[in-house]
């Protein structure tokens, strides 16, 4: 009997098949790449990746951050015998066009393109659904992809997912970057924002806080991320690792407390961006600009390991 690690060694030593691929969407069609393992697939999975303009390969070049952490774990999961969609969403990288103007994306729109890839997924590997598997803020869109019951979807595996509200978790992040004053500015516009109103931008916070782009942080900031994972009744994968800078155990934790039916996996020494990294800021930030770095053990063999469970 050929066990799993054989089966995936003799994988990588076969070529795995990546084609471009896209879906019909307004204004303009959704781009994305297909990665196939040798062989027909076990399963197929949707990668949806995380906030901003963040590409199909987890990387958001024009700030330097060229990890490739989703580019990665697609090439593992090929070697599991796992076929991926690694996707561009709406307004970035080759599915640019296909954002409407900023005003008027709302975040059930990513929502609905999840499930749109799902179907297409499942649809070109012969299989009967897909799996989405969501990081950081694409954790969060997967969840709220299924919402609407969909056979589409086989079910979530949700890594580097936060567990609180995305305005508390902002909140969070930028308290260590800004001087108290701005922070303070920050808050009460988060506050308008979370009850639905329109705020005032800030001087040197127009990437974040500027009016065109508040329709859509309304949207995101009235998602409960515990709501949406108690709400879901299929299976769920909740990863988390120890060192990661953006995003905590204990979101990861809410997360399993909010559904106790998932699994939970906690990566010990991995990074945001699904590196070995230290703790130190400076040592872990440095992974985010290394493409050599392989992802860090654990990471794609505990996704296939869930995905695979019952096949």
């Amino acid at each position: 009997m050929i066990t799993l690690a054989i089966a995936a060694s003799l994988a990588l030593a076969w070529p795995q098949t990546e084609t471009p691929v896209s879906i019909r969407s307004e204004p303009a069609p959704l781009h994305g790449t297909l990665l196939e393992p040798f062989g027909a697939a076990r399963a197929v999975a949707v990668i949806l990746p995380g906030s901003g303009p963040t590409d199909r390969n987890g990387n958001t070049a024009a700030a330097g951050l060229v990890a490739q952490p989703y580019a990665l774990l697609a090439e593992a999961l090929a070697a599991q015998g796992i076929a991926t969609i690694r996707v561009d969403k709406r307004g970035v990288g080759e599915s640019a066009a296909a954002a409407p103007s900023e005003a008027d994306l709302r975040f059930d729109d990513l929502a609905r393109d999840a499930r749109a890839w799902a179907e297409e997924a499942g649809a070109r590997t012969n299989q009967p659904c897909a799996w989405l598997i969501g990081h950081s803020e694409g954790a969060t869109v997967g969840l709220a992809a299924v919402r609407q019951a969909t056979d589409k979807v086989c079910g979530v595996v949700l890594i580097a997912g936060p567990g609180r509200r995305a305005g508390i978790v902002l909140r969070e992040q930028l308290q260590r970057q800004l001087p108290e004053p701005m922070m303070a500015q920050v808050d009460t516009a988060l506050t308008e924002l979370e009850a639905g109103r329109a705020t005032a931008s800030i001087p040197g916070l127009e990437s974040l806080l500027r009016p065109s782009v508040q329709p859509y942080l309304i949207s995101w900031l009235a998602m409960d991320p515990q709501a949406l994972a108690a709400a879901y009744q299929g299976p769920m994968l909740v990863m988390q690792g120890t060192t990661d800078l953006q995003v905590t155990m204990s979101d990861a934790e809410a997360l399993h407390a909010a559904q106790p039916a998932s699994n939970l996996v906690r990566l010990e020494g991995v990074n945001h961006v699904l590196k070995s990294a230290p703790a130190d800021r400076a040592a872990n930030v440095a992974t985010y600009r290394d493409p050599a770095l392989p992802l860090a053990p654990g990471v794609a063999e505990e996704v296939g390991k869930f995905i695979l469970q019952d096949r």
